[in-house]
């Protein structure tokens, strides 16, 4: 009897103890299934997406601290814009042997080693700005011999002995299109000098004999352009995002690769000639809500290729004549929300919509005056009789017509001149 007792107590036991080894496995089992999970999810976040053959892998707004190294390595084109990462270590990216462009803005970087860029050999776009870098060697761009194009315009530049190198590098004229608009925040004597034009001599006056006696001004003027104002976006589209802004012009400097330039929701109350003379790329331009009341002739000189052009909620009352002529290839035009007048100033707009079929629109309403209100304004030209207004013509029948009756000649007792009735105009032979 005890030794039944006896095994029985012993299997007991090996029966508990399994369970509870069971119940660690599973637990471990567990865990490791969420932490897998959580890295799907983690990357499941992300998009990729095919386009021109070439794979975007785009994980903007996602909070990300770091880069992650589970990425597939046949990523051309990276975007981490709007994210949370302060620095890049060494070779950051080496995972990405193919990348062609790079998107870090408006990230919190304020510090990158000199091989964070190691192994990008292909690089060509890096995009840095809207962040708060304060100094940058020449030694972090030598991994990417094929760098064309490089922002860093909106970091809190300190022009001084650290950044002598990359100012040098950027000079270089075959570097045309590196480190465009980037200004200087310290120390206060340089603040606002774009580091593609600044003396590099400056950077260290303590070595420069001559620098010490120039003179040093405390009221530093800085001019405010796009990159200070707006936020640009490479990809999908180039972007300048002027949006909601506060801006009362159009700021100037809009950087000639920008193809989209929304400036809606500002105070932008008059376009001045060749606002936009720069933006030799642009295809759309989004000027809604911003109470434009006039434009003038040349607003729009060259944009030869602008498509799109959104001219919406605002107080415009008629399109001065010769306003669109530069305007070529233009192929949609929104007008609503705007108190169109229908007078004889309306007619250009419409005139010149009918010269140019192939240009939807839409929101061309009259608003005043009240007897034409609600007309859509082809309509209202319809009724027009091809007079000119009456204000335009009030005192000028009688006069007009008798100095017209004055000159008109007779021939065969047949009067020529303007049907108001028929006269009998007496003629004398000179002899």
């Amino acid at each position: 009897m005890r030794v039944i007792m006896a095994l029985f107590v012993l299997l007991a036991f090996s029966s508990v103890q399994s369970r509870r080894t069971g119940q660690r496995g599973g637990r471990g089992r567990g865990r490791g299934r969420n932490r897998m999970g959580a890295i799907k999810r983690f990357v499941s976040e992300c998009v990729e997406y095919m386009e021109s053959r070439e794979k975007y892998l785009d994980c903007q707004d996602q909070q990300l601290t770091i880069v992650p190294i589970s990425w597939s390595r046949d990523t051309f084109h990276l975007l981490l814009a709007r994210n949370r990462i302060q620095g890049l270590r060494d070779n950051a990216f080496g995972q990405f042997p193919h990348l062609r462009s790079l998107d870090l803005q408006q990230n919190e970087l304020t510090r990158i080693e000199k091989q964070a860029f190691a192994g990008l050999d292909q690089l060509t776009t890096l995009l840095l700005q809207h962040n708060g870098l304060h100094t940058l060697s020449e030694e972090v761009l030598l991994p990417m011999p094929h760098l064309r194009f490089l922002r860093l315009y909106d970091n809190p530049w300190h022009c001084k002995c650290s950044l002598d190198t990359l100012v040098r590098t950027l000079q270089v004229p075959s570097n045309r299109y590196l480190g465009n608009y980037a200004k200087c925040a310290e120390p206060p004597r340089l603040k606002g000098e774009k580091l593609k034009r600044i003396r590099p001599e400056l950077l260290c006056p303590h070595l420069e004999e001559n620098i010490l006696q120039e003179p040093q001004d405390d009221k530093v003027k800085i001019k405010f352009d796009a990159v200070d104002s707006c936020h640009t976006y490479m990809f999908p589209t180039p972007l300048l995002d002027c949006q909601n802004r506060g801006l009362t012009n159009v700021p100037a400097g809009i950087p000639p690769d920008i193809v989209k330039a929304d400036l809606s929701r500002n105070k932008i109350r008059h376009l001045r000639p060749k606002e936009f003379v720069t933006a030799k790329d642009l295809r759309s331009l989004n000027l809604s809500s911003n109470g434009l009341d006039g434009i003038e002739i040349a607003a729009f000189n060259g944009l030869l290729y602008l498509r799109e052009l959104d001219l919406s909620n605002n107080s415009l009352q008629h399109i001065q004549y010769g306003v669109l002529e530069d305007l070529y290839f233009i192929r949609r035009l929104v007008l609503g929300g705007n108190p169109w007048v229908c007078d004889y100033n309306i007619h250009y707009l419409l005139y010149w919509l009918r010269l140019h079929p192939g240009v939807y629109h839409s929101g061309l309403v009259c608003q005043a005056p009240p007897e034409f209100a609600g007309w859509t304004v082809r309509d209202y030209v319809r009724t027009y009789d091809g007079k000119c207004p009456e204000d335009q013509m009030s005192g000028q029948d009688d006069f007009g017509g008798e100095v017209l009756s004055e000159t008109m000649k007779q021939e065969n007792g047949i009067l020529l001149g303007p049907r108001r009735g028929r006269k009998t105009v007496k003629g004398m032979r000179l002899s």
